[in-house]
């Protein structure tokens, strides 16, 4: 079974449920946005949230998500990132190796990045980011050798924010022979971003994961079949995640259709980092663009029916045998 490496943000999430979007408007935070803001905006909105008194808090960013995934279904994975020297960079490192998840974290001189997620009633959730010590990652930290043995490097379109890393760590997985598996990320990440993440996809990335927002960001065609071809010309396989319409995958001329798996969603949040795992998975064993899909669906739609990103074992224990299920029908 082929490995999967991760390179992303490495955050500690703050999840917090919020009674009204009147506080999103008190925070200067557009709803469903992810933005990135300052130690002291960071600790403003901890105030506010901390007053509701419903907190949780879990080892979290969008590409460790997916690694956490992939290794609950039994693949063999790694993630990289940088952590401040903490007890929440020590809580980040032990979470990894608690799931088999080989880390290759860096130690940086601030504090450990936080993703504070205020979810609304209707489970949309919003994130407030302070990257912290996460920002500090740069290419001299990676070396050529961590992507030895690896089938595919899953990669958040978060780091965006440090073109020279991206690029450059791309670069080097792919002359190890690894393919590139990219998330869009977030809508406004794109729209700040458009130009740079065109030429980076177009130039290294296999696989392409969006959603209706992102793709509309990226490619500025508000059709889906069209936008998804404007993405497959550019990636070798393009993901268009419609949420409870399902997801439209093209590759080449190949277009298949995967209908979403029915759920009662209570937070959103790690919907579609847990689809690119079960994708991810179906790829590595080899399976049709459809089943890949609806192996996303599934994951995707088991994780919005708790808070944040992390299932339980029992949970898992059931996703893979209904995995298991799908991939031999």
């Amino acid at each position: 079974m082929g490995k999967v490496l991760g390179i992303g943000n490495a955050l500690v999430d703050i999840l917090a449920h919020i009674d009204s979007d009147d506080i999103l408007l008190k925070l200067s935070l557009l709803k469903g946005s992810m933005q990135l803001v300052d130690k002291n905006s960071a600790d403003k909105v901890l105030e506010v949230v901390n007053s509701n008194g419903k907190i949780t808090t879990a080892s979290g960013g969008s590409a460790a998500n997916t690694i956490h995934g992939l290794a609950n279904l039994g693949v063999e994975t790694a993630f990289t990132g940088k952590v401040g020297n903490d007890r929440w960079g020590e809580f980040f490192r032990t979470d990894l190796k608690a799931f088999n998840i080989k880390p290759y974290l860096y130690k940086g001189d601030g504090r450990s990045g936080r993703a504070i997620t205020l979810i609304s009633g209707d489970g949309e959730r919003t994130f407030a980011t302070h990257l912290g010590a996460a920002v500090d990652l740069n290419l001299d930290d990676i070396s050529k050798d961590i992507f030895e043995g690896y089938s595919y490097l899953h990669v958040e379109g978060y780091l965006v924010q440090n073109p020279q890393l991206i690029e450059g760590v791309i670069k080097l997985a792919k002359s190890q022979g690894v393919k590139i598996s990219f998330d869009l990320a977030s809508f406004n990440v794109v729209d700040d971003n458009r130009e740079y993440l065109l030429n980076l996809v177009n130039n290294y990335v296999d696989i392409l994961f969006a959603n209706e927002q992102e793709a509309f960001s990226f490619t500025k065609i508000d059709n889906d079949e069209n936008s998804l071809l404007f993405m497959s010309k550019m990636a070798k396989v393009a993901i268009l995640k419609k949420g409870v319409e399902g997801s439209l995958i093209r590759m080449g001329d190949e277009v298949v259709f995967a209908s979403a798996v029915e759920a009662s969603p209570i937070d959103t949040t790690g919907a579609g980092d847990l689809y690119a795992a079960g994708f991810i998975y179906g790829l590595i064993n080899r399976q049709s663009l459809e089943v890949c899909g609806r192996l996303g669906a599934l994951l995707a739609a088991t994780v919005i029916e708790v808070t944040g990103p992390k299932m339980c074992k029992d949970t898992w224990c059931n996703l893979r045998s209904k995995c298991e299920e799908i991939i031999e029908r």
